[in-house]
């Protein structure tokens, strides 16, 4: 997706500020409302933007990397449930093979977790809506990290 000059500029702001409120854009953007930026962001930034378990806006990695470059090396912060965590925990790396949810599941057992499979497809879904997890369709959906792990700041949710 290309983006203007003006989408790019407003994508930087996110990712400087993240994570963010529609108000605090709002200002910035001198915007009329929440609605306005709601609507900008669905727009035009829908590929980069996520919001957190908190409803705060948050770049994607790509947004950081279409940003800061690709050789990045700005650490993103993610606020996730324990399971979530241990996901990111045992999953391929970005440059190793794609894993199916099976696959998953069996490693948080090697790690001493016992989750239900369902469990582990919804925490592999919500990383990857997070940008965190790439998804690889197969025959079966794959997943592995679409970031380096050195480069993520893990936040437990609370329970």
């Amino acid at each position: 997706m290309t983006l203007s000059d003006e989408a790019r500029q407003r994508l930087a702001d996110i990712v400087e500020r993240q994570p963010t409120k529609n108000g605090e854009l709002q200002e910035l953007w001198d915007m009329d409302s929440g609605s306005e930026v709601h609507q900008y962001l669905e727009s035009e930034l829908k590929e980069y933007y996520y919001r957190n378990d908190d409803s705060l806006i948050c770049a994607t990695p790509e947004a950081t990397a279409l940003i800061d470059g690709e050789d990045s090396e700005r650490v993103q912060t993610i606020t996730v449930t324990p399971l979530q965590q241990a996901v990111v925990d045992v999953i391929a790396a970005p440059e190793e093979e794609s894993q199916s949810v099976v696959a998953v599941l069996h490693a948080l057992r090697e790690a001493g977790e016992d989750p239900e499979v369902d469990d582990v497809r919804s925490a592999l879904r919500s990383l990857a809506d997070k940008g965190i997890v790439e998804t690889i369709q197969k025959t079966v959906p794959t997943f592995r990290l679409a970031v380096a792990r050195e480069n993520l700041d893990i936040e437990l949710a609370e329970a």
